[in-house]
C-alpha cells in the first residue's frame, strides 16, 4: 500500500484481534490495520471506524510495502491481551505487537502502542495514521508536526480530544493523514505511541524505553490476572481467552461491563440490524459476573454489584433500566450516522440504543441470580444492599404479569414472553433463598413465595403447547424461542423432565442447523414478532446454551462434540462475534460478552459432567 492510498476492501469481521486496557478497545485486522477505536473511552466517539466505512472512517495501518503476497497470522502472547500480527513471505518475517498499556499511575493511560520488528530478512514497511474524529463527522483533522510527534486536532469549533502520535521514524504529512516509509533488517524495530493529546500522559523519555516499560508492566498485569483463574479443565485456552475478553469489556473506572466492544456491525451483511452494544446491559453484565465467579474472579462481581447498587439508589420503586452508559448515566439516544456507508453496505449505522426505554422483565432474574452467587462465593450481602433487593422483589411481584419487549428487545408489540416470565421466577426464587440462607428480614416473603409459585404454574399451564410438545415463545403463540434453553440452566425445570426433553428436541429440529442455533424464526406480517424486516445468523450464545442443556440431560458425549464444533467457529485468536453466518463467518458486534460467558459456562458444566461420568459413562444417544 502506498502513501495516501485508501484501503477499500474491508476485512472480515472475524479477521480481527482485540486489544484494550479496561478503558477502551481497539480492533486490529490481520493486515495490520487498526480500523476500529473509540477514544479515549469505549463509549466515546470513534476516531477510527474504517471497518464501517473505509473512505470516511479512518484507520491506522502498518504493513509491508510493495506488491509481495504476504501471509498474515495473529496470536496473543499467552494469557494476555497483547496481540502479535505476523507477516511472512517465504524469505522474511515481520511482526507487529499491539497493546493498550495497563500501567501504574504516571504512565500513558489512553494510549495505543505499536512495535514493528523484523524477525528475519529485510522488509520495507509503510505506516499510515488517518484519524477521523467524532465518527468521521468532523471531516479531515488539522495536523502539526513537532520533533518526533504529529498532533491531530479536530477542525470543528467544539473539537474532540486531540490525538498525538509519537514515533522514531520520519513522518510525511498528507491530507488528513501522516505516513512513514522505512526499512527494517533482521533484529531492527520501530515504535509508535498514539495517545490523547489533551492528557499528554507520556513523558519525554526515549520512546523505545517508554514502550519497553509499558510492555513489561502490561504483560505482567494480564498474566498475573490470568494466573488467579481456578479453572483446570479440558478447554483452558478457550476459557481463559473468554475470561480475558470479559475483563477487557469491564470498566476499570466504574465496574460496569459492556455488552460488546463495537457499534453498527451487522447481524446480516447488507441488513439493517446494526446496533450499538457499547453499553452495560444489566442482564449481560450479571451473567458475565456469574461466569467470572465460576473461575474464581469475585472482585469483578463485587465491583459490578456496587455499580448496580448506585443505580438502585436512583430508583425509588426498585426497577431498573435495561441498559446504562458505562458511567451509569441513563441517556442512550439512538441516532443514525448517515455519512457512514456501513460494513460492506450494511446501513444504517446506529449509535446509542433506543432499547434503553424498553421494559425487559428478564433482567431481574439475571440480577438476582448473580447477587445470590456473589453472596455465596464472595462477600455476604450487606443490610443496605438487602433493603434495595427487597424493594426490587416487591416491584417484581407487582409487575411480572405485564407484557414486555423480552430478552431479544423486539421492536414490535409487547407480549407475554416466556423468557421474561421465567426470569421473574428466578428473581423471586433467588431472593427467597438468600433471605433464608442469611436469615435476612423478609416481612414480604409470603408475597414473594406466592408470586413465585403463581409464575411457575403460569408457565406450565399457559406457555406449554400440547400440539407442539414444547414451551412457546410467548403466551398464546405457536413459535419456539431458543431462550427457552435457559429453563434447565436456571433450575426452573429438571433437565430430564419429559416436557423439557420434548422442548429441547423441538429446538434442535426447528431452530438448529448442525450445532448452530437461531434465536427464533423471523417472519412476515403477524408472524413478525420482532418488528424488523429481514433475517439474521445463528446466535452464538444460544448454541452454547444448547451444549449445556445436552450435557445436563445426559447426552454428554454429544454435548462434547457440539462444543468442539462450536469453538472451531472462533476466529484465529479465539474471539467470537454475537452471531455466525451461513458460511461460518463471524457477524455482528465483536467481541461479544454474552457469547464468551456462555462458552465459559458450557465448558465448566461439560467438564463436571465428563468427570462425573468418566470416559464411557454415556452412550452416543440421539447422534
Amino acid at each position: 500500500m502506498t502513501a495516501g492510498e485508501i484501503k477499500v476492501q474491508v476485512p472480515d469481521i472475524g479477521a480481527h484481534g482485540a486489544i484494550g486496557n479496561m478503558r477502551s478497545i481497539a480492533l486490529v485486522s490481520t493486515d495490520g490495520t487498526i480500523d476500529y477505536l473509540c477514544h479515549p473511552n469505549l463509549d466515546s466517539p470513534a476516531v477510527f471506524c474504517g471497518l464501517l466505512d473505509p473512505v470516511r472512517g479512518g484507520e491506522f495501518s502498518i504493513a509491508p510495502d510493495g506488491d509481495v503476497a504476504w501471509r498474515a497470522r495473529q496470536l496473543y502472547i499467552p494469557d494476555t491481551n497483547v496481540l502479535i500480527t505476523r507477516f511472512m513471505d517465504g524469505g522474511s518475517v515481520l511482526e507487529i505487537t499491539d497493546f493498550m498499556p495497563v500501567m501504574a499511575k504516571g504512565g500513558p493511560q489512553s494510549a495505543v502502542m505499536r512495535r514493528v520488528a523484523c524477525v528475519t530478512g529485510k522488509v520495507d514497511v509503510v505506516a499510515r495514521c488517518a484519524p477521523r474524529f467524532d465518527y468521521g463527522r468532523d471531516g479531515l483533522p488539522e495536523i502539526t508536526i513537532e520533533r518526533d510527534a504529529a498532533m491531530f486536532v479536530s477542525s470543528k469549533s467544539t473539537p474532540s480530544s486531540p490525538l498525538r502520535l509519537r514515533t522514531d521514524v520520519e513522518f510525511e504529512r498528507g491530507r488528513g493523514e501522516v505516513t512513514a516509509h522505512f526499512s527494517l533488517k533482521e533484529g531492527e524495530r520501530r515504535s509508535f505511541l498514539l495517545e490523547c493529546g489533551k492528557e499528554q500522559p507520556s513523558n519525554d523519555a526515549e520512546l523505545e524505553t517508554l514502550l519497553g516499560q509499558a510492555f513489561d508492566e502490561t504483560i505482567a498485569y494480564w498474566q498475573s490476572w490470568s494466573a488467579h483463574s481456578s479453572y483446570r479443565g479440558r478447554w483452558r485456552e478457550h476459557v481463559m481467552r473468554s475470561a480475558l475478553v470479559l475483563k477487557l469489556l469491564t470498566s476499570a473506572e466504574h465496574g460496569s461491563i459492556a455488552a460488546a466492544a463495537t457499534f453498527g456491525l451487522p447481524e446480516k451483511i447488507g441488513g439493517a440490524r446494526n446496533w450499538d452494544y457499547r453499553f452495560c446491559w444489566i442482564r449481560d453484565a450479571a451473567f458475565a459476573t456469574f461466569a467470572l465467579m465460576r473461575l474464581g474472579y469475585v472482585g469483578e462481581a463485587q465491583r459490578f454489584n456496587e455499580w448496580v447498587s448506585a443505580r438502585a439508589d436512583a430508583s425509588e420503586a426498585g426497577d431498573f433500566q435495561i441498559l446504562y452508559r458505562l458511567d451509569g448515566s441513563p441517556e442512550a439516544p439512538e441516532i443514525t450516522l448517515d455519512h457512514l456507508s456501513g460494513y460492506r453496505g450494511s446501513a444504517p449505522v446506529r449509535i446509542g440504543n433506543a432499547a434503553a426505554s424498553q421494559l425487559q422483565l428478564d433482567i431481574y432474574g439475571a440480577l438476582f441470580d448473580s447477587g445470590y452467587l456473589a453472596d455465596k462465593y464472595g462477600e455476604p450481602v450487606t443490610y443496605g444492599a438487602w433493603k434495595r433487593m427487597a424493594r426490587t422483589l416487591n416491584w417484581v411481584c407487582q409487575n411480572w404479569e405485564q407484557p414486555d419487549e423480552g430478552i431479544w428487545e423486539i421492536r414490535g408489540e409487547r407480549r407475554h414472553f416466556l423468557s421474561s416470565r421465567l426470569m421473574c421466577w428466578v428473581a423471586l426464587d433467588r431472593g427467597l433463598r438468600l433471605a433464608r440462607k442469611r436469615s435476612l428480614p423478609s416481612e414480604d416473603a409470603e408475597a414473594w413465595r406466592k408470586n413465585r409459585d403463581l409464575i411457575y404454574r403460569d408457565i406450565h399451564e399457559n406457555f406449554w403447547n400440547d400440539e407442539r410438545g414444547a414451551f412457546m415463545q410467548y403466551k398464546g403463540g405457536s413459535r419456539l424461542d431458543a431462550s427457552a434453553l435457559l429453563m434447565p440452566l436456571m433450575r426452573f425445570i429438571a433437565p430430564r423432565d419429559p416436557r423439557w426433553l420434548s422442548t429441547q428436541a423441538a429446538i434442535e429440529r426447528e431452530l438448529t442447523s448442525d450445532v448452530l442455533v437461531r434465536r427464533y424464526e423471523t417472519g412476515e406480517g403477524d408472524d413478525n414478532v420482532d418488528g424488523l424486516a429481514g433475517d439474521e445468523g445463528a446466535f452464538t450464545p444460544c448454541s452454547f446454551w444448547l451444549v449445556e442443556c445436552l450435557a445436563r440431560s445426559g447426552n454428554v458425549r454429544r454435548a462434547r462434540l457440539h462444543f468442539e464444533k462450536l469453538v472451531s467457529y472462533a476466529n484465529e485468536v479465539g474471539l467470537f462475534a454475537e452471531e455466525i453466518g451461513p458460511g461460518g463467518e463471524q457477524i455482528g458486534n465483536i467481541p461479544q460478552a454474552l457469547t464468551h460467558l456462555a462458552l465459559i459456562s458450557a465448558a465448566y458444566t461439560l467438564d463436571a459432567m465428563l468427570d462425573r461420568k468418566g470416559a464411557h459413562g454415556d452412550a452416543w444417544r440421539q447422534f
